[in-house]
């Protein structure tokens, strides 16, 4: 855990629990007392009203309040994304708990990002989802490409074949099947809509300029084709 998130933490708790020693913060970090020391230092850096009760151990100044949590537009995406996943589970109280759960973090979230994040929902589609160890480390950005109308340029290499394609794309939507993320995007080298594995693109580069929406509809798409992102 980094000190950012250990931070983040220990004030949550300081504002529920009220009272906290340091070794037990220690112990619930896996850290050194000293690295704890070093932590409420940071805290009281920050304007945050801690001090010690000696003895006993760590706590808040009474009536002390923090700003909302300011989510970015990626962690939004990260949670609507989860929410598509967590629609597959077959216990609806789960299911329900979790919706009901993000309702009041959707809350929270700024106007432009809650919009954004609505248009993603829109855009995606789980089918039988299961875990694996997912390898690769562009869906987040390609998300933002989504509802930014962003050109993103690919490297990519098809299932079948060992050469790597260069692809000019517009990305529209995406969906899971088979335990893989799948791409939809209008291909420039083909003229035409492609579904690509993102696991299966060897290099990304999302551009700043932005393409012109073909009022792509995801559900036409699937009434009409079947892709399987080979």
């Amino acid at each position: 855990m980094s000190q950012l998130s250990r931070l983040i933490s220990t004030l949550t708790l300081l504002r529920s629990k009220r009272l906290l020693t340091a070794t037990e913060l220690a112990e619930r970090y896996d850290v050194s007392i000293r690295t704890i020391y070093r932590d409420i230092r940071k805290l009281e850096e920050a304007g945050v009203p801690v001090y010690a009760i000696e003895g006993r151990g760590y706590t808040l100044m009474d009536h002390y309040t923090v700003a909302p949590v300011q989510f970015t537009e990626k962690q939004a995406n990260a949670l609507i994304t989860a929410q598509h996943v967590v629609n597959q589970s077959k216990d609806v109280s789960f299911v329900n708990d979790f919706n009901e759960a993000l309702t009041k973090v959707k809350s929270v979230f700024k106007t432009s990002i809650l919009e954004k994040s609505e248009l993603l929902s829109n855009k995606i589609y789980v089918f039988n989802w299961q875990y694996e160890d997912f390898s690769s480390d562009a869906l987040s950005e390609i998300q933002l490409a989504i509802t930014n109308l962003n050109y993103i340029e690919i490297n990519y290499q098809k299932i079948s074949e060992s050469a790597v394609s260069f692809r000019m794309i517009e990305p529209y939507a995406m969906y899971s099947t088979n335990n893989k993320w799948i791409l939809i995007a209008w291909c420039h080298l083909r003229k035409d809509y492609r579904a690509f594995r993102i696991d299966r693109i060897q290099h990304f580069k999302i551009l700043e300029e932005k393409f012109k929406d073909r009022k792509f509809d995801l559900k036409a798409y699937f009434a009409h084709d079947s892709y399987s992102g080979k």
